[in-house]
């Protein structure tokens, strides 16, 4: 198998550091982006020599910008571009501020619409590549209404990245758009949740968003990359909960509610 390059938002820890770390084993080239100098630096010396860590606040369109430049400008090309960067928030509809939408629109949405924009272009030139945005089996069931703004910030990003695939299909069939949708994931993500995290139910999660490590998520995402699909749920319960729930959206909540 060729060697990839393959661009990670995101990665000083989680989910992120966890894809960086299974496709630096298998040999291919990564390139870390993260906001944490100490930490992506860490997650870059555990890849090896061939890692490029990047400091890069993707909220800012300059800073991603300058990772797609900087990616090319040390390998030569890109041929994976992984949107991975991401924060919770947790208020409920009624009690959310115009901030709190914007951040979740801002962190979660528009920093992966900006690295659409950023390489999709390149890919086009280039005539291949696979772009990979991570979202949330929140953005499709509200399974968590606490994580309302952010469950919204995620199915836009779903929208947004299923037209994007459509806009491509025709014209550009060896450019692939994906998108995964994790379960909760046992990481730092839900401890740096804005306003904290709800302690698990009483009775333990239903199968389908059962937590995941985010190695388990990660070697979902490497297959992914070998095995190019629109959509993939990288817990094998989410999508016979989800059809559950597109079946009979009433059924669904209020049995989800008890």
């Amino acid at each position: 198998m060729a060697t990839r390059i393959v661009v990670i938002t995101g990665a000083s820890g989680g989910i992120g550091a966890a894809i960086a770390r299974q496709l630096a084993a298998r040999g291919d080239k990564v390139v870390l982006a993260a906001r944490r100098l100490v930490e992506l630096k860490q997650v870059a010396a555990e890849c090896g020599n061939d890692a490029l860590p990047v400091v890069a606040d993707v909220t800012h369109r300059a800073d991603v910008e300058h990772l797609r430049d900087e990616s090319l400008r040390v390998f030569g090309q890109v041929d994976v571009w992984i949107n991975n960067a991401g924060r919770a928030l947790t208020r409920q509809v009624l009690d959310l501020t115009d901030e709190d939408f914007d951040l979740m629109m801002l962190v979660n949405t528009k920093s992966a619409l900006y690295g659409m924009q950023a390489i999709v272009p390149y890919f086009k030139e280039y005539g291949a590549g696979h772009l990979i945005n991570i979202t949330s089996a929140l953005g499709r069931i509200p399974f968590a209404s606490y994580r309302s703004a952010y469950s919204a910030s995620k199915a836009a990003l779903n929208s947004l990245t299923a037209n994007l695939r459509m806009d491509l299909h025709a014209a550009y069939p060896n450019i692939h758009v994906s998108v995964v949708m994790p379960p909760i994931v046992s990481s730092d993500f839900a401890k740096n949740a804005l306003y904290g995290t709800p302690p698990p139910p009483p009775g333990g999660y239903r199968s389908g968003m059962a937590p995941q490590s985010p190695e388990q998520t990660a070697s979902a995402i490497v297959d992914l990359i070998d095995h190019p699909q629109a959509e993939i749920y990288t817990n094998p319960g989410q999508s016979e909960m989800v059809a559950r729930y597109f079946a009979d959206i009433t059924a669904f909540e209020e049995n989800l509610g008890r």
